[in-house]
């Protein structure tokens, strides 16, 4: 028994979030100043525009050779972006927890990618303030990488007998009676 692919959705899926993440980075760029910002929510939620050179966090950003990271965190990405296709490619036949969250994540790698190799830098502009505390400024392909990533935490830690394990179970014994009939 074939079962459809699931991949053409799954790519829609990264492609949706990586058009979401040109248009916003796209409109920060055309109408808020660099190093300015719009208060949606006093104390809380802002939009900004700022550039990060380096990686999550800022982290490398002073480094004393900035192209090297540059090209470091681009090579990173396109292989990640490629581990997460290839997953992508192989899970494509069932839509699952799992599978979406590699669509997220394949859309945000690639969605920052873009920006290092065009712009050498990528940019940023969703600034959160909780209870006092700054968030490092982030954008939607960030956010699109840390919510597949929190789906790949969650679906791993649900149990064996969960409704994935199930459903392939019931498409294998649906393919073995349908080899006896035949």
């Amino acid at each position: 028994m074939t079962f459809p692919r699931r991949l053409p959705w799954l790519l829609s899926i990264s492609l949706m979030v990586i058009t979401v993440d040109r248009l916003t980075k796209m409109w920060v760029t055309d109408h808020v100043p660099f190093g300015g910002g719009i208060l949606l929510i006093p104390r809380v939620l802002r939009i900004s525009h700022w550039t990060n050179d380096g990686a999550a966090f800022s982290l490398f950003a002073d480094t004393a050779s900035p192209n090297t990271v540059r090209w470091a965190l681009i090579v990173f990405s396109l292989v990640a972006a490629l581990v997460v296709l290839v997953a992508m490619i192989r899970l494509g036949h069932r839509f699952t927890l799992t599978t979406l969250a590699l669509a997220l994540i394949f859309a945000g790698a690639l969605g920052n990618v873009h920006d290092r190799i065009l712009y050498g830098s990528v940019t940023d502009f969703i600034e959160v303030h909780i209870l006092g505390y700054h968030w490092p400024d982030f954008n939607v392909a960030d956010s699109s990488i840390v919510i597949g990533a929190c789906l790949l935490l969650f679906d791993s830690l649900r149990p064996d007998g969960h409704g994935e394990h199930e459903e392939q179970a019931t498409h294998e014994e649906a393919g073995a009676s349908e080899d006896l009939t035949s």
